[in-house]
């Protein structure tokens, strides 16, 4: 999409975003900003060097089925939409000091973006096979130094990283829109090429022209 002012970047918790929005945004000279910024849905279930788990999100992972959590995230998503939408409109038109924009999170469903007919908007979404998801997710929380109940609380946000992947999947693929397969242990760089190059193939938002191939 030539002339893009605003590239949204979809995807599943770690599977690498805010990694790739921000080489995307300083390829660009755009300023980068996440979804989670905007308002935060529980977060992740496991203590950092400077964090302990809230007691509240250790209650909400631990108290829901995953059919709950997800549904639990995605009316997040749908209510915190309209906020997203405006930032995106903003940035799209431009205007005296407004920079583009690299926009990433898991808010960015597809079925809402793909309503979007702001002008100046390319979408790709990240994704990612289970065995990285685990990978990854296991090294942020710690997982092999964890107790039982602290792997608990991770196998439970893993189990819902996973069913919002398959449902944005079949979400993807029913709007022909573009995905990324950050694939094992590829650079950065690479990874950043390639959504710049979706971006720059799209002919509307998210979507590249027919016969592109969507899964790159």
């Amino acid at each position: 999409m030539h002339g893009a002012r605003v590239v949204l970047i979809g995807g599943t918790s770690n599977v690498g975003k805010s990694t790739v929005a921000q080489g995307v945004a300083d390829r660009l000279g755009f300023e980068c900003l996440s979804t989670d910024g905007l308002a935060r849905h529980p977060g992740r279930p496991w203590r950092t060097p400077d964090r302990e788990v809230p007691a509240h999100v250790a209650e909400h992972y631990a108290s829901l089925t995953v059919d709950k959590l997800v549904t639990s995230v995605l009316d997040h998503y749908q209510r915190l939409w309209p906020r997203v939408e405006q930032l995106i409109a903003a940035h799209a038109e431009g205007g005296v000091g407004r920079s583009g924009l690299v926009l990433e999170g898991s808010a960015l469903w597809p079925v809402s973006v793909a309503e979007l007919t702001v002008p100046h908007t390319a979408a790709v979404w990240l994704v990612a096979n289970d065995d990285l998801l685990r990978a990854r997710i296991h090294t942020a929380g710690l997982y092999e130094a964890s107790t039982d109940q602290e792997r608990h609380l991770t196998d439970k946000f893993l189990a819902r990283s996973e069913r919002y992947q398959a449902l944005m999947l079949d979400a993807l693929a029913g709007l022909d829109l573009d995905r990324v397969d950050v694939g094992a242990g590829l650079p950065v760089a690479e990874l950043v090429d390639t959504v710049l190059a979706t971006v720059e193939a799209q002919v509307k938002v998210g979507r590249s022209p027919a016969g592109s191939p969507k899964d790159r």
